[in-house]
């Protein structure tokens, strides 16, 4: 490593792997299910004809929700398994869980502060706050848009023991509630994760696993300083990916985030246009 900044890892191969299933599943959820939403407008049509038609693009739709399912339940397969089998407690408290904790309210408060100029940028660890809200916005999503979309898929089943004026309402929540997370991902996250001045124009970690040592000190200082009191950074000392894994990882975050910000523009069209 001579000369070369040292590398860390931050994510292990098979989280890679349920992100990337996770993105493109997500994506295509969004361009198959907008022209049905938007089914009024002209850019809905063209979007659905590429896709060979609105029946085509349902069964397309309904395709990349069995992925996300399957995706959303081996993840939490896992952590049950590791929670329960494993006797994992960290999972649910301390710095390596992705459960909110008080310190992640002090955290977006100073945040702010830091925002407008009053006050330093807080010492975050390994996840921050907006990151946990990104991740239970997941759950949700997956309860609320994923329960009112199976209500949608098998209605003849659910309608023997549901009243009728609930498919209707589960039509309105599946649309609405689905909007709602395309415009987050599409702006919030984005923005978090590849447009913010740091970041800029990609980051890489999901797509190489790793992070460089002056990244970790400069971004999540917290986490930086406890690995060292422990003794635990050299362990995670790996060398740099092949620049194809780099290179690779750069066209397929592009083109995700060009195919987020292309929806985004038909959204606005839709709303506005």
């Amino acid at each position: 490593m001579t000369g070369r900044p040292r590398h860390l890892v931050r994510f292990k191969p098979y989280q890679r792997l349920m992100h990337l299933v996770l993105m493109v599943c997500f994506l295509g959820l969004a361009a198959t299910g907008l022209p049905l939403l938007f089914s009024d407008s002209t850019w809905a049509a063209s979007l659905a004809r590429a896709f060979g038609g609105f029946e085509a693009s349902a069964l397309l739709h309904r395709f990349f929700a069995t992925g996300m399912l399957l995706c959303f339940a081996v993840h939490v397969g896992e952590l049950l398994y590791r929670l329960v089998a494993k006797g994992e407690r960290s999972l649910l408290w301390g710095p390596s869980s992705m459960v909110p904790q008080p310190a992640d309210l002090v955290q977006m408060y100073g945040h702010v502060r830091w925002f407008l100029g009053l006050g330093v940028r807080p010492h975050f660890d390994r996840y921050t706050y907006w990151e946990k809200f990104d991740y239970w916005a997941v759950f949700w999503g997956m309860f609320i848009i994923g329960g009112s979309g199976l209500l949608l898929w098998f209605p003849q089943a659910f309608s023997t023991f549901l009243p009728g004026w609930i498919f209707n309402v589960a039509l309105l929540i599946h649309g609405e509630e689905a909007l709602l997370a395309v415009g987050f991902i599409f702006t919030i996250h984005f923005f978090n994760g590849h447009i913010r001045p740091e970041k800029f124009p990609m980051d890489m970690v999901m797509f190489t696993g790793q992070v460089s040592e002056d990244e970790l000190r400069r971004e999540r200082p917290a986490e930086y300083e406890r690995l060292v009191r422990e003794g635990r950074l050299d362990t995670l000392a790996v060398p740099p990916e092949p620049d194809w894994v780099s290179t690779g990882g750069r066209v397929v975050g592009t083109t995700a985030v060009a195919i987020g910000l292309l929806l985004l523009v038909f959204i606005l069209r839709g709303f506005f246009g």
